[in-house]
């Protein structure tokens, strides 16, 4: 019976710690992520995202993840895209970094096992948050890698909209090799 009660209470606790932790970072300023951290920056080995996609084959299972982005009023489902608009790229951008901040938190919640439980429970909280977690922060940083690309795409076009470089004066660029 006493395990029984362990299991329920792990069980809250993961459960109140991943709604907090969400609603937490959903009350945060949007400009605190609006640009990415030591955490969240892209690193070169994921090659702008085609790492995840190459070994991991992430877009045949993202989207059977579930999407919470929208559980708290004003939230951002990131379930699809619902506009090219720089503004709304940009903003998918910052709200796939807050989601991957959400997750790096409950991966490290489950190290908090090690405080208050026996020593095999708090590894295997801890190995249950990676696995539980760690698929949805893969599934944040390849859908940035992949918006990251668009929006510096979408801003050449906008200084250079019919592809010509330009000079500073807004006239063709004399110097430069058509």
């Amino acid at each position: 019976m006493r395990s029984l009660a362990l299991v329920v209470l792990y069980s809250v606790a993961w459960a109140a710690f991943g709604v907090a932790s969400g609603w937490v970072a959903h009350r945060a300023a949007a400009s605190r992520f609006d640009h990415d951290t030591w955490l969240t920056r892209p690193r070169r080995w994921e090659h702008a995202g085609r790492w995840y996609d190459r070994r991991l084959r992430v877009r045949y299972w993202k989207d059977r993840l579930p999407e919470a982005g929208a559980l708290f009023a004003g939230g951002w489902a990131k379930d699809r895209l619902r506009s090219f608009e720089l503004e709304h790229l940009e903003r998918f951008a910052a709200e796939t970094r807050r989601a991957e901040w959400v997750h790096w938190a409950n991966i490290a919640f489950g190290v908090s096992f090690v405080v208050w439980a026996e020593p095999v429970v708090a590894v295997v909280m801890t190995v249950f948050g990676v696995v539980v977690h760690l698929p949805f922060v893969v599934v944040q940083r390849y859908n940035r890698a992949r918006l990251l690309s668009v929006i510096a795409n979408s801003r050449r076009r906008r200084m250079h909209p019919n592809g010509s470089a330009r000079s500073k004066h807004g006239q063709p660029d004399a110097n430069r090799k058509a």
